[in-house]
């Protein structure tokens, strides 16, 4: 699958643990939490303007797929995390919308 053209889908299923590593391979910077049913990646920027025009393009994507991440932001970094509440850990839905968020140009400013 195509992470950067595919779209999330409604009621989606919890993904195996077994396979949480190779969806995980296809995110250079992304991690688990301990309980592995979120992912989360901290992004860092120069200034507080860099974090907010971040925060809006992750915002853009949220609504877009309809699925939306946690996010902390703070004077030069961002902190995005996903899981999709309804399984109660991580779907396919959330490693779509990592991985647009890591192309997102205002990730690397």
């Amino acid at each position: 699958m195509n992470l950067l053209l595919a779209q999330c889908t409604p009621q989606t299923a919890a993904l195996p643990d077994d396979q949480l590593d190779d969806w995980l391979a296809q995110l250079p910077g992304w991690t688990p939490d301990p309980s592995r049913k979120q992912i989360g990646r901290r992004f860092a920027f120069d200034n507080f303007y860099q974090v907010m025009a971040f925060a809006n393009a992750v915002a853009e994507i949220a609504h877009a797929q309809d699925h939306h991440p946690d996010l902390i932001l703070s004077f030069n970094a961002a902190t995005v995390a996903y899981s999709t509440h309804s399984v109660q850990g991580l779907s396919a839905n959330d490693f779509i919308c990592a991985a647009q968020v890591s192309a997102l140009p205002e990730a690397h400013p």
